[in-house]
């Protein structure tokens, strides 16, 4: 029997409507209505307000089973876009740099599909997910009662990859995303003019040795076979060229694969900013905040999913499976729904494109039937497991 038909076209033209209209974490109202009139038109009864923007919709079988949850995440990033397509961001300051657009467009022509063809028992979840990008939406999510409203058995997230070759999947048992907590710190010194530097305290000075010391904590006080980054985005100090500021700024992220590390990355920086903050007698203030757990692959989980995978190859070519992709210190907030539930993140590549989160990035049309049929043949390859819950 021939599989049913993805309409690629229509799924293309949806994800490149979603491009061209992105919204920031918490604001995917546009984004998350049309979701709803999708499902609602394919015969769902869609849930909504989790998270303000989330939606849930069920495919219930009737017959007992196994509760398979999958997960799209909905929402932009806060980039000028780069690229002069047709479908290029509408909204100045705001693109999808990360895909959410795809991974939105897949989940709806999954729903489409399941819908045409449903597995033998059990129910399927279909989960839009608003504030991935550092919003923890997933948790808040999770804390309003999305596994309360929807039981669940295994979750399941998938994600595109620049760099892996257009349509091949990948996944991995045990840590697949790094855990990471961002930080902000603020240095207060004393300002002063340029050619008096001794007659103030420069925060300037003490920040950039602040950026230098703090990579020793990877460098040299972390385990060299436990991946962990230690990365300072923003330095914001001064107004003009001769006087040297009162305050200076620093962001960053620091990530690990390995919980106990991220601990040590976090309290060593705190340790670090006291010490200096003593050396040179200025204060300094660190905020940590909206961690993000290791994402985590379940082993029966991921077992299934490269059931899935394998059978996908089968059914459509293309290249072979990585079961044992290489994890990426980027972070991922389904990990919260991991922490809570067995299952499994998994990547699909984007091809030779450019990098997630660059201004130049788009999502290649080109795999969204496969990341739709895998979420189909997963569904049905979990229902398969029904005698093993």
């Amino acid at each position: 029997m021939e599989p049913l038909a993805v309409d690629a076209v229509f799924l293309a033209e949806l994800r490149k409507d979603l491009h061209a209209h992105p919204e920031l974490r918490f604001e995917e109202r546009r984004t998350s209505a049309l979701v709803f009139k999708h499902l609602y038109n394919l015969g769902y009864t869609p849930h909504t307000g989790l998270a303000g923007t989330g939606v849930v919709a069920t495919l219930d079988t009737g017959l007992a089973g196994p509760a398979v949850m999958l997960r799209a995440d909905m929402d932009a990033l806060p980039v000028r876009e780069a690229g002069q397509a047709p479908w290029a961001s509408c909204a100045p300051g705001v693109m999808h740099a990360c895909g959410h657009d795809g991974h939105t467009a897949m989940l709806l022509g999954a729903a489409a599909l399941l819908k045409a063809d449903p597995p033998p028992c059990g129910r399927v979840h279909f989960v839009f997910q608003p504030a991935e990008e550092g919003g923890a939406g997933a948790q808040v999510m999770i804390d309003e009662g999305l596994f309360d409203l929807f039981p669940t058995d295994y979750c399941f997230g998938l994600h595109n990859w620049p760099g892996l070759e257009a349509g091949r999947m990948g996944v991995r048992a045990g840590p697949i995303m790094a855990g990471g907590w961002r930080f902000a710190i603020r240095i207060t010194g004393k300002g002063s003019h340029a050619a008096q530097p001794h007659l103030g305290t420069d925060p300037l000075t003490i920040g950039a040795a602040l950026v230098q010391e703090a990579q020793l904590l990877v460098a040299r006080r972390t385990d060299p076979t436990i991946p962990a980054v230690l990365s300072f985005c923003i330095f914001d100090a001064g107004t003009t060229d001769n006087i040297l500021p009162e305050t200076a700024r620093l962001a960053g992220t620091l990530r690990a694969l390995n919980p106990a590390v991220l601990d040590e990355l976090k309290n060593g920086l705190q340790r670090l900013c006291n010490g200096l903050q003593t050396a040179h007698g200025v204060a300094i203030q660190v905020n940590f905040h909206q961690p993000y757990p290791v994402t985590v692959n379940e082993q029966s989980a991921t077992q299934i999913a490269c059931k899935a995978m394998r059978a996908l190859e089968v059914q459509m070519g293309g290249p072979a499976p990585d079961m044992d992709i290489s994890p990426s210190l980027a972070s991922e907030d389904f990990g919260f729904m991991l922490q809570k539930k067995p299952g499994a993140y998994a990547m699909i590549g984007n091809g030779d494109s450019p990098k997630l989160h660059s201004p130049d990035y788009d999502f290649d049309d080109s795999i969204i039937t496969r990341g739709v049929r895998y979420w189909h043949t997963l569904a049905h390859t979990c229902a398969a497991q029904r005698h093993t819950l």
